[in-house]
């Protein structure tokens, strides 16, 4: 028995949709999949994955902006998608809304223990614009909050999604050039640090992988970015120790050629036994 769990930011829902997501959908093995930056009214959701997936979302106060969801096979049970719980306590205001949605698996290992997935999408962040710094660090000290009180629950917990930072030298391309950029902080960067380590998380993708350049998870639309596979490695999953654990693999669905892809990011695909 396994459990494949993806998460990709599919920049605009109904712009992926036009542009082929539909084929990934019907090929990939994922049971679960998360969703960043849909963009996309909730009822819309469901006609845009096709019939095979159920799916529930937590749209942005900021019309157009932000967005995230969660889609499981029709066939898969024992997931609560109309118990879905959206947004990080004490973060209410217009900016943080459409970032975070919570939702359980009961029991999926057989081990007693629920399971719960996390979709979130973090703030870009500006070194040019303040405020969008200060909304990231509030965010992030609002994750560690909720991530520890899951954790101390004794349940297993994922988070997925795009956390818009580059951990290590590794999850950058082009790292000497971005040292004072949003995203490749050593103020971002901390956070992982902590997560990874007193926080008792696992980067379950760059612990299959093991050391070395990439897997990139996003490239600029600028350039020749995609082609150089000059990208960025900003997209999670970021699981408690038993969980990560079960990992058995990752691969990252990046489309063969540019004018094939139907987002600037690619899937991130990771299997639980």
């Amino acid at each position: 028995m396994t459990l494949s769990i993806a998460t990709v930011n599919v920049n605009g829902l109904r712009a992926a949709a036009r542009k082929g997501m539909s084929e990934w959908l019907a090929s990939t093995a994922a049971d679960v999949i998360t969703l960043q930056e849909v963009r996309a009214p909730e009822e819309l959701l469901a006609g845009l994955v096709g019939e095979d997936w159920r799916i529930v979302g937590s749209a942005s106060e900021l019309k157009g902006r932000a967005g995230v969801a969660i889609a499981a096979r029709t066939s898969l049970g024992g997931i609560d998608l109309e118990s879905a719980r959206a947004g990080l306590p004490g973060l209410t205001e217009p900016a943080h809304t459409g970032r975070w949605l919570e939702t359980d698996l009961e029991d999926p290992f057989g081990d007693g223990r629920a399971l719960t997935v996390i979709s979130c999408y973090m703030h870009s962040g500006n070194t040019e614009k303040p405020q969008t710094m200060t909304d990231k660090y509030a965010f992030l000290d609002g994750m560690m909050d909720r991530l520890e009180q899951l954790r101390v629950e004794g349940r297993h917990v994922v988070l997925t999604g795009d956390i818009n930072i580059a951990h290590t030298e590794w999850d950058i391309k082009n790292w000497k050039g971005n040292l004072k950029s949003a995203g490749f902080l050593p103020e971002e960067r901390a956070y992982l640090d902590r997560l990874t380590s007193d926080a008792g998380y696992v980067d379950v993708h760059r612990t299959l992988h093991g050391d070395g350049p990439g897997p990139y998870t996003w490239w600029s639309q600028r350039g020749k970015a995609f082609d150089n596979d000059a990208g960025w490695r900003i997209d999670y999953q970021l699981a408690t120790k038993d969980l990560a654990d079960r990992a058995t693999s990752a691969q990252v669905d990046s489309a063969p050629s540019y004018d094939t892809r139907w987002s600037d990011h690619a899937p991130l695909v990771i299997t639980y036994a």
